[in-house]
């Protein structure tokens, strides 16, 4: 039998079926997903790129941080990317009338929805290697990173004219103008946080010398001509003290290693029996599946009549998509606040997306010849 150009035939072997939905999926999938890396790497190059501008990076560091940032959102953008080139491909062929084709050459629905789950089997095997072990490895890396660079701040390469925190010290600093010659900058306003206290320390100077943070090397920095504000955040007392040459010590221990769940091991994760870390341990294991379900769910939301126009079903499949995204959030955040047990946990939002995709199959008004 012919139609449009393509023969099919009772019978035809499995892997020509397979052959061509996986293509019409995989023509959609690579160019959407290439273009949301895109999207995200250059959000994530304006922040870390204006990071190494004031100072706080080098280039090389902020490199490695988009590319870093890149691999944790593939975990999401795989999976989105999946869901929309299914609907995208299987929408076509149902409006140019090629899946009418494949039902009168007797391939059978079943058998789509089986194309479409050996490939997103494929791909949810990518996903959950970035999710186990890809993303906990990429959040180590940029955390010792970004230590690293806390730890060796070069306060004398700053931009002027700019606020810059210095994480994890609770200093905020900015100055007006820089000396290169004489290692000094001008017109400098520093200011600390004192919480146990409930103070807030205020330092505006002529000038200062700053040196680099290190953490193998006392540090400290000296300011000249101005001001020392105590203020209390109570109301209480404030204090002020003008000077002519100020020293102050500036943070130089050794970067902490703080634990972070995200970057750790899914093997820890697996062992604890924190609630976050239970919820972290459920969202890492259960992403392939949420791939497969997602691919699959697609299927039947792409049905239209030939010709019939793209714009309602997929304003249909984007709903479902935002709920299913929004479901399986709030269920994490229940297992996070001990609201709902280990035991369905994240499986619940799976149980719910399984149902949803059985009674979007057996449904005859929404996926019938």
């Amino acid at each position: 039998m012919m139609y449009n150009g393509r023969q099919f035939r009772t019978g035809s072997p499995p892997l020509i079926i397979d052959r061509h939905i996986s293509w019409e999926i995989l023509r959609p999938f690579s160019m959407g997903l290439g273009l949301l890396v895109l999207i995200f790497i250059g959000f994530s190059a304006a922040s870390q790129l204006s990071a190494a501008a004031q100072g706080q990076l080098d280039m090389s560091t902020a490199f490695k941080l988009i590319g870093l940032n890149t691999l944790i959102t593939l975990e999401i953008l795989l999976p989105s990317a999946l869901f929309f080139s299914v609907l995208a491909a299987i929408g076509r062929l149902y409006r140019d009338a090629e899946m009418t084709a494949y039902y009168a050459a007797g391939v059978s629905r079943a058998r789509v929805l089986e194309s479409v789950l050996k490939l997103s089997l494929a791909i949810s095997l990518v996903t959950g290697f970035i999710s186990i072990e890809g993303r906990p490895w990429a959040f180590r890396t940029s955390y010792a990173l970004e230590a690293e660079a806390e730890a060796r701040f070069d306060l004398r390469q700053m931009a002027t004219g700019e606020f810059v925190n210095l994480d994890g010290s609770d200093f905020v600093f900015i100055a007006g103008g820089v000396d290169p010659e004489q290692g000094l900058h001008r017109d400098v306003f520093l200011r600390k946080k004192h919480p146990k206290q409930r103070r807030t320390e205020i330092i505006v100077a002529e000038t200062a010398t700053l040196p680099t943070l290190n953490p193998d090397l006392a540090t400290q920095a000296t300011f000249y001509n101005g001001y020392n504000y105590l203020l209390d955040d109570a109301k209480r007392q404030d204090v002020t003290l003008k000077f002519g040459e100020l020293v102050i010590h500036l943070p130089n221990e050794e970067a902490q290693a703080r634990y972070r769940r995200k970057a750790e091991s899914t093997l820890s994760l697996g062992r604890s029996d924190q609630p976050r870390d239970i919820a972290e341990y459920q969202w890492r294991m259960t992403t392939p599946l949420a791939t497969v379900l997602l691919a699959l769910i697609a299927v039947p939301l792409a049905r239209s009549a030939p010709r019939e126009s793209r714009f309602r079903n997929f304003f249909i499949a984007l709903a479902v998509y935002v709920g299913l995204f929004s479901m399986t959030s709030v269920i994490r955040t229940w297992i996070e606040q001990e609201k709902l047990s280990a035991v369905p946990g994240m499986w619940t939002a799976y149980i719910i997306e399984t149902l949803l995709l059985v009674i979007l199959v057996v449904q005859p008004r929404l996926w019938r010849r």
